[in-house]
């Protein structure tokens, strides 16, 4: 057993023997958090008869303050903001949001779930109640309470990486405070259904169960045959003393089997519009997920309270994608040869990848509230181990059909499968066109593990009334390997090093609700921190130098941030403004097109600068808004790899994005709203690089929805899915390979009963 292992499991004994041992150490322990439990029961049930927007409080545990008091930018999307606007992938959700954008990645990383926050990678900084969810999952939000999007780097809270920000779940779980049950059953145009049952019931005085179940299927909207199924479920049952500790213990399960679509490509510089689903019979995106999660809380006294969280959960992700690659096709070869009576077509390209996680982490913390004459101060101290095992690998599977044309490739001419026809007509059979052979899992392309322990130090100060100061630091000793087996054989990189990160800011209060704030915060990322990628170096995989060491020092990221924030409409709507500068250096380029693990060390750097507008909460009794507007530039300052890419701006990033969904009242039973979305055009390319590949355009989509509450018990919504039906682009590679389509227009219909 290693030490990080022994110092891990000593915290979690710790942790776990502290609470049990003092749970009935005072007998005057107070019962006002039951008390205030029970309020909730006055509140109906949210999405039903009313819809709630605004969050005054993260639900992360470790953000003491308020968010109207945290000098970050934070944007939390509530359940009932996520259920009405329809959407219930959280990439669907994500996506949506101004300074977010998604990704492709080497290979398609068609695992599903790459997303980039402010020009940043951040397909490895999604979290789950404040802990890392490994690798690239399908995510779903049938158990999610809330979601926060973390803007700027936010290594204190998250460890290595977060070097735009982080996305974290709030998930449900069990309560006494509430009594109720909840079914929704939706259908729609597509061969939409989606089934879910929310229930939750106090056993006895100090035990409550939550069961959460869903499952779902439909096409893509208007993409017949690409289609998505998931089925899931959330238990999670709660023990409270009625004194001073509590325990849940959760399990989550989550199935999602797709037949994917990579979507359009680009001919002679055009996007093909229309392009017919060619997946072919034999595609596949699966993924299943479960997590045991144990959390003990314990009030000492009045000042003094710990929290434990431990997780240990497994994960099997495996694809094999079609994409499509627009080209010129020949009828014989010896047309291709002399480049006569060529015409536009796409051919086929075969993506693969397995990915088997296991991953455990137990946080500790202990949370001390102190007066210091007219200064409190909100102490934090928090411990975390973890470890993360990923083994990458790709599937072996063959064509068995003839083949229908020629084209000219990086390896010459050379026969191929065409989509297109020389009339510019798909071709017969299009989706069985190669015939593929049963899929097998194949060697191993890189045997990933991370092993850390950390350790944190925060202070929330409020020196007066008006004037509050945070303060943080975060120590991250970590040790790691990768068995990278790629084009130069079988190679082990293996190297430990301790990881240092801060934070500091400031928040004045003007007037009432009206604060003002400053902030500066670190990152880092470590060599090959990218569990999904191997040696591929330019995709964040271990990078070596000509020499073939890896020994580099981790990347560095910075940001300094002002900004306001205000509370209006007594307490009910909530406004954010930021202007910030985000800078990353020492970053680790790769050589070519990525693929291999030669690359350069500590070469690279960039920034990115911008203005952000969030606001979400009531503009009135009927009106409810969740907005987020974004003004970004970036700009390649430094690069070994590329001198050309110098003044560039970075791949997939939308300088210009805006979004809004609003909920209007109109009777008390009737309300209707929808949602706008905008970004403009982002160019592809690699993580960290200047923008090179095709151009996604920019897009505005519409969505509607409307919702009536029959009686006390039952309520519809309608769901109208881009209602211009407009064709757009969400994501794109480094070249004209795949253009991620967005949904079209759909059509779904859902009724709630609650019980």
């Amino acid at each position: 057993m290693s030490k990080k292992v022994l110092l891990g499991s000593t915290a979690l004994f710790g942790a776990l023997s502290v609470s049990m041992t003092s749970a009935y150490a005072d007998d005057s322990a107070t019962k006002e958090r039951k008390a205030k439990d029970k309020e909730i029961e006055l509140i109906e049930i949210h999405g039903v008869r009313d819809s709630i927007y605004n969050v005054k409080k993260s639900g992360d545990t470790r953000r003491l303050a308020d968010l109207i008091d945290t000098p970050a930018t934070i944007t939390v999307l509530t359940k009932d903001q996520i259920e009405e606007s329809g959407r219930s992938d959280l990439k669907e959700v994500l996506s949506t949001q101004a300074g977010v954008t998604l990704g492709t990645g080497e290979n398609g990383n068609a695992f599903g779930d790459r997303y980039i926050i402010r020009g940043h990678e951040a397909r490895s900084d999604v979290f789950v109640d404040g802990l890392r969810d490994p690798g690239m999952n399908t995510r779903e939000s049938f158990s999610v309470e809330q979601i926060e999007i973390t803007k700027g780097p936010s290594s204190t809270f998250a460890g290595r990486g977060s070097s735009g920000g982080a996305i974290n779940s709030i998930t449900k779980k069990a309560s006494l405070g509430y009594d109720f049950g909840r079914v929704d059953v939706g259908v729609g145009s597509d061969n939409y259904y989606r089934a879910s049952v929310d229930v939750n019931k106090p056993l006895t005085d100090d035990i409550a169960t939550r069961i959460n179940i869903m499952k779902a299927s439909e096409d893509a909207p208007k993409r017949q045959g690409a289609e998505r199924n998931r089925e899931g479920a959330l238990l999670s049952g709660l023990y409270d003393d009625g004194r001073k500790s509590r325990v849940w213990a959760d399990f989550y399960y989550l199935n999602a089997e797709d037949v994917p679509d990579l979507g359009s490509t680009v001919i002679n510089d055009k996007i093909v519009e229309d392009i017919p689903v060619y997946a072919q019979q034999g595609d596949f995106m699966n993924s299943e997920a479960w997590s045991s999660t144990l959390r003990v809380e314990h009030e000492i006294n009045n000042s003094w309270k710990i929290y434990n969280i431990t997780r240990y959960g497994e994960t099997e992700n495996g694809y094999i994608a079609t994409s499509a690659g627009g080209t010129t096709g020949y009828l014989t070869e010896q047309d291709a040869i002399n480049e006569t009576n060529g015409f536009g077509t796409f051919t086929f390209g075969t993506h693969s990848n397995y990915q088997d996680i296991q991953h455990f982490a137990t946080q500790f913390n202990l949370f001390a509230d102190i007066q210091s004459g007219s200064v409190e101060h909100k102490f934090l101290i928090s411990a975390e181990y973890a470890d993360y095992s990923v083994l990458n690998g790709r599937y072996t599977n063959t064509g068995n059909a003839l083949t229908n044309c020629w084209s000219a490739g990086r390896g010459g001419i050379s026969e191929n499968f065409c989509g297109l026809d020389n009339d510019g007509n798909p071709v017969a059979d299009l989706n069985n066109i190669i015939d593929r052979s049963a899929a097998m899992k194949g060697d191993f392309s890189s045997d990933y593990n991370y092993e850390v322990v950390a350790i944190s130090l925060m202070d929330t100060i409020q020196v007066t009334d008006d004037f509050m100061i945070f303060a943080g630091v975060r120590f991250d000793s970590y040790d790691y390997s990768n068995l990278a087996n790629g084009f130069n054989g079988e190679n082990l990189y293996e190297f430990s090093d301790t990881l240092t990160n801060g934070h500091f800011g400031v928040v004045y209060e003007v007037v009432d609700d009206v604060n003002l704030y400053a902030s500066y915060g670190t990152a880092t990322n470590i060599n090959g921190g990218e569990s999904d990628v191997g040696g591929n170096c330019g995709y964040g995989g271990v990078c070596t130098d000509s020499e073939g060491s890896a020994d580099a020092e981790p990347e560095t990221v910075s940001n300094f941030e002002v900004g306001t924030k205000m509370s209006l409409n007594d307490e009910s709507l909530f406004v954010q403004l930021a202007a910030f500068r985000l800078v990353k250096d020492d970053i680790m380029e790769g050589a070519g097109r990525g693929y291999d693990v030669t690359g350069a060390l500590n070469t690279g750097k960039h920034e990115v600068t911008g203005i952000e507008v969030a606001m979400n909460g009531q503009l009135s009794d009927e009106l409810s808004i969740q907005l987020s507007a974004a003004k970004m530039d970036s700009e390649i300052l430094e690069s070994a790899s590329n001198p050309d890419s110098v003044g560039l701006p970075l791949a997939l990033f939308a300088e210009n994005s805006f979004f809004a969904q609003a909920r209007y009242q109109l009777t008390d039973d009737f309300a209707f709203g929808g949602d706008f979305t905008y970004k403009s055009s982002m160019t592809g390319g690699q993580p960290d690089t200047g923008s090179s590949g095709p151009e996604v355009p920019a897009y505005r989509v519409v969505n509607m929805f409307a919702s009536y509450n029959f009686s006390e018990d039952i309520t519809a919504r309608i769901n109208l899915g881009n209602v211009f039906d407009t064709e757009y682009y969400t994501s794109t590679y480094r070249a004209p390979k795949f253009m991620y389509i967005g949904d079209r227009q759909s059509l779904r219909a859902t009724l709630t009963y609650q019980f």
